[in-house]
């Protein structure tokens, strides 16, 4: 890194700064900027096709930026080998899908182990880990079940457990409550919240739905493959409350 280059904002963990992706002759983003602090839940809002899923695979390292930046803990993260951007996403991230993505073959407790076995820790400590997330999360009984014998609800608190169980800086989570009804994605933003929180996890949360981005500490919204609204939760707080008199 030159002299001149700025580094990332101070209290940041994971920030994007002027990201540009396109796919084809498509853009994707154009010049996004978001970042989030450590044991923040941010949540990125917008319509279909708006760029928010695409923006939290640049900041997961999936996709490379066409240009911009993406910092993660002082690293930046785009500058990275695939080597190296893999072994981050073993390790320090962790992913919550919105159909889960577990394996089905593979019984509850095997999807939660996988990720531990996968860096290297001994299999009796990652069983014993995978038993733990399983009782925490009112699961201990689906243990030796394959994850497609689950409901919605319960294959999502497996893919929590699974996303937790390594320890990750932050968890990204795309539309994490997209498959479920109402009360199965209250339980599972209960639970996705409460873990975060205690586990002290950065969440970068995908959603559409303004019920589950107000679990968040800070919305953003993306419009056009930019962030057109980053407001604080006071900012926000005092929009609400303007609009609610406003509608009397």
């Amino acid at each position: 890194m030159s002299s001149a280059e700025p580094s990332h904002s101070p209290g940041c963990l994971i920030e994007a700064r002027d990201v540009v992706k396109s796919f084809g002759q498509t853009p994707a983003l154009r010049g996004a900027s978001v970042s989030a602090a450590a044991g923040e839940i941010l949540a990125i809002m917008g319509p279909s096709g708006s760029g928010k899923s695409t923006l939290l695979h640049c900041l997961a390292g999936i996709f490379k930026p066409d240009s911009g930046q993406v910092w993660f803990d002082g690293t930046r993260l785009d500058e990275l080998s695939e080597t190296r951007r893999t072994e981050l996403r073993r390790t320090a991230f962790g992913f919550v899908f919105q159909f889960g993505q577990l394996v089905p073959e593979l019984s509850t407790a095997d999807n939660i182990a996988l990720p531990l076995l996968l860096n290297r820790v001994r299999r009796k400590t990652a069983y014993q880990a995978a038993d733990s997330w399983l009782k925490r999360l009112a699961l201990a009984e689906t243990g030796a079940r394959r994850t497609g014998e689950l409901s919605g609800g319960q294959a999502q608190r497996v893919a929590l457990a699974r996303a937790l169980a390594p320890r990750p800086k932050v968890i990204f989570a795309d539309e994490p409550t997209g498959s479920l009804d109402s009360l199965a994605s209250e339980n599972v933003m209960d639970l996705l919240v409460g873990m975060a929180r205690e586990e002290g996890t950065t969440v970068v949360l995908v959603t559409h739905d303004a019920r589950v981005a107000a679990y968040a500490d800070r919305e953003v919204m993306v419009r056009d493959g930019k962030v057109t609204s980053p407001l604080d939760p006071v900012d926000a707080a005092g929009r609400h409350a303007g609009a609610e008199v406003g509608s009397q």
